[in-house]
């Protein structure tokens, strides 16, 4: 098979955001990469990213004051769990994770996941090679094998052409998490009639958010993606306590202009002027859907 298409390296320079965030913020959704050679890519993936290991993701945290995260599971490791895992077990306190799994999962597997700190499993329905269920039916089987695990199930969807996202959201019997505020691009969402569904379920308590990837959905190619905010403050109107944000650092796949990751933080301050729902965004909600602890 052909190489999959190298990524860009995100911006290793981090620099303090101009607004501070508050102790225990969370940034709830990044990947950690590398070395290859330790944690090998399937061959059926998208996309080959830049080694961006650990301690990377680590001076990263310390620069922008983030003091919790969320490890996911890229869809070029398949549902080889132990890039994040091992990532998670550098400081169990402060990580957790959201992993990859199939049908065939077993039961020991999944309760070795849960106390490696998974509190989540990834359904990618966008990328080659990241959807792991033959079925709905068996996707649904599993989340209710993890429901006692208080796990959640995340999807990478483009929610405004997935008829699968909205049967998926109402028969899942645990959360169900979106990214990229529904990954559906700026210029038209608002106005499509599956945006406007995927709000309604927001509305009805049946999905969470992250508010991550605006430089994924503009139809600009830098910071500060003015034509995102209204996908922001819509979703935040729908649901303010089922909203988490992240860096989606290192930004595989991105086109564009890689961001500086504090831009991000500082757009969060633009797009949520209040502090009392800022630390809800960054604090409390993520505590609660990633069960961290006091």
């Amino acid at each position: 098979m052909s190489e999959a298409p190298a990524c860009a390296a995100p911006d290793r320079a981090p620099r303090r955001p101009v607004v501070a965030v508050p102790p225990l913020a969370c940034d709830s959704h990044l990947h950690v990469f590398g070395p290859a050679a330790r944690y090998p890519y399937q061959p059926t993936r998208g996309y080959t990213p830049p080694d961006s290991p650990v301690p990377e993701m680590q001076a990263l945290h310390k620069a922008l004051g983030i003091g919790r995260a969320v490890l996911v599971q890229a869809s070029v490791h398949g549902t080889d769990n132990r890039a994040i895992l091992d990532a998670v077990a550098t400081d169990p306190t402060r990580y957790r994770a959201v992993a990859a799994v199939t049908e065939d999962v077993t039961d020991a597997e999944l309760a070795r996941l849960h106390a490696g700190g998974v509190r989540g499993f990834r359904v990618n329905l966008v990328d080659k090679g990241g959807m792991p269920f033959r079925s709905l039916a068996s996707l649904e089987q599993v989340a209710a094998r993890v429901r006692d695990f208080g796990w959640h199930a995340e999807l990478l969807v483009h929610v405004e052409e997935s008829p699968e996202f909205v049967e998926i959201a109402r028969r899942l019997p645990i959360p169900v998490s979106v990214g990229h505020i529904g990954y559906t691009k700026a210029a038209v969402a608002l106005a499509h009639p599956g945006y406007q569904e995927f709000l309604a379920l927001l509305r009805d308590g049946l999905v969470w958010v992250k508010l991550t990837g605006p430089n994924r959905l503009s139809a600009s190619d830098r910071a500060p993606y003015a034509d995102v905010a209204p996908l922001a403050r819509a979703v935040m109107e729908a649901a303010p306590d089922r909203i988490v944000w992240g860096t989606d650092w290192p930004h595989v796949m991105l086109k564009g202009v890689m961001p500086n990751d504090a831009d991000l933080i500082d757009l969060l301050a633009e797009w949520v002027p209040d502090a009392a729902l800022r630390h809800r965004i960054l604090v409390d909600n993520p505590a609660t859907l990633y069960g961290f602890g006091p």
